[in-house]
């Protein structure tokens, strides 16, 4: 069948993409994977091949963006701590001073402003959270004004404000551990981390550090690295973590769109037209 194959459709991550795979598959042509992040590809070593490669940006936004304030809210409210004393054998009553923290009115700092990031301002706004934003290009004015979003040409300064930093980049060489010990500490005590992107965004092992010494107030995650964690990670057993198994885009309705933006880009790449998400080797 080697011979016959023209196209690959990457399903989180599989099949693997590695040089062996491409000198067994002469005629491929394109690659097209199920998501937005291509940190898990060799980009330059399959465009050697002569071989094209597509995302899907526009059908992943709005499910990572719902689980970025699902995230949050969870966090907010101690959600899961909360089942759980809910849900407890012994549990007589709840604690009065079970404490969370109001999301009305609280300051969200957006790290990373496409597609995805500019679907969370939409629904803080609904919530009437102060938005800031911080992106390596700005988005235009009445973009802002339409979800109320301050630009912060450096990041220090959003993550100074933020009650809340919500991490949406792309994972790239120069993404690798954005946020580290210096930016947690100069996060407030009093905030929220906030991770759908990829977990190597991330200093995990700083992010232990913090969470356990109150350096920041809570974390929760929609990605770690590696994916899972080791079962004995201590991240596992910190209260004020929250750890999903990357579900951003794990919806009935994203699945079938994601598969039918895939489809559309394979379609163009064997029939000689522009691919409509192409990525090109950086």
């Amino acid at each position: 069948m080697s011979k016959k194959i023209q196209a690959i459709y990457l399903w989180w991550h599989k099949p693997v993409i590695d040089q062996e795979l491409l000198q067994s598959l002469p005629n491929l042509k394109v690659i097209a994977n199920s998501g937005v992040g291509m940190d898990h590809l060799d980009l330059k070593l399959i465009a050697s091949f002569g071989v094209k490669m597509a995302n899907c940006p526009h059908a992943v936004s709005t499910s990572t963006a719902d689980t970025g304030m699902a995230l949050l809210l969870a966090s907010a409210r101690r959600l899961v701590e909360g089942y759980r004393i809910a849900i407890s054998s012994c549990t007589e009553y709840c604690e009065a001073n079970f404490l969370g923290v109001e999301v009305t009115g609280a300051t969200l700092g957006i790290i990373g402003m496409g597609s995805i990031g500019y679907k969370i301002a939409l629904r803080a706004k609904a919530f009437e959270m102060n938005i800031l934003y911080h992106n390596r290009t700005r988005r235009k004015e009445q973009e802002e004004q339409a979800v109320g979003a301050t630009y912060c040409e450096k990041m220090d300064d959003l993550l100074r404000q933020a009650d809340f930093v919500m991490v949406v980049v792309s994972l790239t060489p120069q993404m690798h551990k954005l946020i580290g010990k210096r930016e947690m500490e100069l996060m407030k005590p009093t905030a929220t981390l906030i991770n759908i992107s990829r977990g190597a965004v991330v200093d995990q092992e700083v992010l232990v550090t913090a969470l356990q010494t109150g350096v920041i107030r809570a974390a929760a995650l929609d990605v770690t690295y590696p994916e899972p964690l080791p079962r004995d990670h201590t991240l596992l057993k910190l209260k004020n973590v929250i750890i999903t198994p990357h579900l951003g885009i794990r919806t009935d309705k994203a699945t079938y769109m994601i598969t039918e933006e895939a489809v559309e880009n394979i379609l163009a790449a064997l029939n000689g037209l522009p691919i409509p998400n192409e990525v090109l080797p950086s």
